[in-house]
């Protein structure tokens, strides 16, 4: 009987191991809630004081709080780390929220976050700032990023789209009304179009005009043409479509003007223009030309598109410009419409200059990360926030054809437009496939 006993715990104790390890590759939140939370947990409040101390992120403690240590408690004076507020468990993570002391500031945390994250042994640690003086730890147990599942409350609503999961967990949404205009670059291969997918997947349940620019004969966005209310697919017909949208972009002005408001969403709902968001698919192909004769053209493509960029936020009229590169050798007006792209997303890149390109500008320090984005990983990519910030995000995959079929659920949603009624694309009839005939045969009898 005790050998028998001895055989049914060492089976258990097996079978519990086994357990454990298939769900740590397979199930690794089942996995962190078991396991690595309470040990993450205990390790952090058992560790704090003496790794903040030697990560120098304590401070000197105030001239009332050394004399009643010395002269009081009689106990040695200890520096002083950020007071830990409050701390509390996720599904892929920990969230710890801080009180700085006088003397700390976020960026100190920030440079700090490496070393946190091997004192802890979780496998990132990002700092947000939540209010002034308190800033949110944000430790992730493992690699969200390998097997992406985007959060179940995450949803599209108002001109806020949620398209790629955060390092920290998190949904990276896509606000329009923080963001107006953005650029997204990558290399062939990156998921740079999945990315776009997942924008318009999102933006087709909203009430917003949806206008594609893909110059590429429209092989990319001519699936969703039942949603769109207009695409070019030509250079010709892009500068059409653009010298239109600046002519819509005058007339909302003028409805601005007349209502004495500054702003779109000033306006009463019954009067408000409904926005439009522009997809442009290759922006390099509305830079390029080939003889002399096509330089007007270019001219009037990049004029309408800086002028868009510059002032159209205010009437609703938004840019979304994909590429694979966006330097100056595109060509004068290449620069100055880079500039008026706030968000940025960056894939993976040929070349750490293109990287440059995309985040110099607002976040230097997120350069080297875009230039390692490995290749067997697509839809990784860097992404800057309305914060100023950054965060490495991933796109969930998802096929051109669940995208096209979202766009025919929602094709009553195109909005009347009647200036962009010239370009709306043609939808092909869906014609049924033949099958066995529903009608029951009657013998002919004599």
């Amino acid at each position: 009987m005790t050998d028998l006993s001895t055989v049914l715990e060492t089976t258990g104790v097996l079978a519990g191991a086994g357990g454990l390890g298939y769900a740590k590759v397979y199930a690794p939140r089942v996995y962190w809630s078991l396991v690595g939370l309470p040990v993450t947990w205990g390790r952090f409040t058992i560790s704090y004081q003496s790794t903040m101390d030697v990560c120098g992120l304590t401070v000197q403690p105030s001239r009332l709080r050394a004399f009643l240590a010395r002269n009081v408690a009689h106990t040695e004076v200890q520096p002083v780390p950020p007071k830990v507020r409050r701390v509390r468990g996720t599904s892929t993570g920990l969230r710890v929220t801080l009180r700085l002391p006088a003397g700390l500031e976020p960026a100190d945390l920030v440079a700090a976050s490496e070393r946190l994250r091997h004192a802890w042994g979780v496998h990132s640690v990002t700092v947000a700032e939540t209010k002034p003086g308190h800033v949110e730890l944000r430790m992730t147990g493992y690699d969200v990023l390998r097997r992406v599942r985007m959060p179940r409350r995450a949803h599209a609503e108002g001109l806020a789209v949620p398209v790629a999961l955060r390092e920290d967990g998190t949904a990276f949404v896509r606000d329009y009304r923080k963001v107006p205009m953005a650029l997204t670059l990558g290399a062939n291969n990156s998921g740079k179009s999945v990315y776009q997918r997942n924008l318009i997947k999102g933006l087709a349940k909203l009430p917003v005009a949806l206008v594609g620019i893909d110059c590429k004969l429209g092989v990319e966005q001519s699936a969703y043409a039942p949603r769109l209310s207009a695409l070019a697919t030509t250079p010709d017909a892009s500068a059409s479509l653009l010298d239109v949208l600046v002519g819509e972009m005058e007339s909302r002005f003028d409805l601005l003007s007349l209502h004495g408001v500054s702003d779109m969403w000033d306006l009463p709902v019954a009067l408000r223009p409904v926005p439009v968001v522009v997809l442009v698919d290759e922006v390099a192909e509305l830079f390029l030309i080939s003889s002399k004769k096509d330089e007007e053209r270019r001219e009037r493509i990049v004029t309408a598109l800086i002028r868009l960029a510059q002032m159209a936020r205010a009437v609703g009229i938004h840019l979304e410009v994909c590429g694979q590169r966006f330097g100056s050798e595109l060509g004068r007006g290449a620069t100055m419409l880079r500039a008026q792209l706030t968000g940025r997303v960056v894939h993976r890149v040929n070349d750490k200059q293109t990287a440059e390109m995309g985040l110099a500008d607002v976040a230097p320090d997120a350069v080297l990360t875009a230039s390692m984005i490995p290749a067997e990983r697509p839809g990784t990519a860097v992404a800057t926030d309305s914060t100023g910030g950054w965060a490495k995000i991933r796109t969930p995959h998802i096929s051109r054809a669940e995208v096209a079929a979202v766009c025919r659920e929602f094709a009553h949603l195109v909005p009347d437009l009647p200036a962009l009624d010239p370009y709306r694309p043609h939808v092909p009839a869906i014609v049924p496939e033949p099958g066995p005939s529903l009608v029951k045969p009657v013998p002919v009898t004599d």
